[in-house]
């Protein structure tokens, strides 16, 4: 949509990122010296070079730059990479690598012009399956794949003490979100989202909204009931931009559907 039809008190992106973060894990120089090579399952191969804490070295085929990232350890020996990219300020995209079984999961993110993709939200995101390492020798555990394990789960989501949500998982498409403690209070609507399995009891959650251009990407680990990601999203000054976040998890309740009735 574009701003004509967001309500009049309905808030930016920038006003509600703001805080966001304070829950987040923190950060992680521990791939600093690291080369990956991830090849994923479109082709797409990528050379990653670890040259600093926040300076990645890239190539893919005939491209290649120097850019700032961020590394978290979401779980043992699993790492959430969030890239940006200099030269192309409305994209980005970020790895969810296992080092130990060699999974890997790519989501590339990019903000369309307005009026690119009528009907759709500004924000989209491509999610892809890769290995790490050398793509002959195969990698451990399973690999990651669409699921529909969260429908029907309601949970909330503690970003900081001014910074609540709700979240109820509705089908394979789609998620209803609201506001319960924050400057977005009231506000809530139902938006597209895509849910991965990477490994047992841990989950690639991400969302477009329809009303501001704005999607997310969080990682899910059940075990520590913490939520890891960040947002990307147009400011109200109309600026590009990646803003962190992170949360503790409260699973609530969860609906069960008669197999005739269940969700698509």
């Amino acid at each position: 949509m574009n701003d004509q039809n967001r309500p009049a008190d309905w808030k930016h992106f920038d006003d509600f990122a703001a805080g966001i973060a304070t829950n987040r894990l923190p950060t992680t120089d521990a791939l600093r010296g690291q080369t990956f090579k991830i090849t994923l399952k479109t082709g797409r191969i990528i050379d990653l070079a670890f040259t600093a804490a926040d300076t990645v070295a890239w190539s893919e085929g005939s491209e290649a730059g120097a850019d700032w990232y961020e590394a978290l350890e979401v779980a043992p020996k699993l790492f959430f990479i969030n890239m940006t990219f200099a030269a192309r300020p409305a994209e980005d995209e970020a790895f969810i690598v296992n080092t130990e079984t060699r999974r890997v999961l790519s989501v590339r993110e990019r903000v369309r012009e307005p009026g690119e993709a009528p009907g759709e939200p500004r924000v989209a995101q491509v999610y892809t399956a890769g290995v790490l390492g050398d793509p002959a020798v195969p990698p451990g555990g399973p690999e990651p794949a669409p699921t529909r394990d969260l429908i029907g789960l309601t949970a909330h989501y503690t970003y900081s003490p001014n910074h609540v949500y709700e979240h109820i998982y509705l089908s394979a498409e789609r998620y209803a979100w609201q506001n319960l403690v924050g400057v977005q209070r009231g506000h809530g609507d139902v938006d597209l989202a895509t849910t991965w399995k990477f490994a047992e009891n841990l989950y690639v959650f991400g969302f477009r909204e329809f009303i501001i251009p704005v999607a997310s990407l969080f990682f899910y680990n059940w075990d520590t009931m913490r939520s890891t990601g960040k947002f990307l999203g147009v400011t109200s000054q109309g600026k590009v931009e990646n803003k962190p976040a992170g949360a503790f998890i409260e699973k609530k309740s969860r609906t069960v559907y008669d197999a005739d009735r269940a969700p698509v």
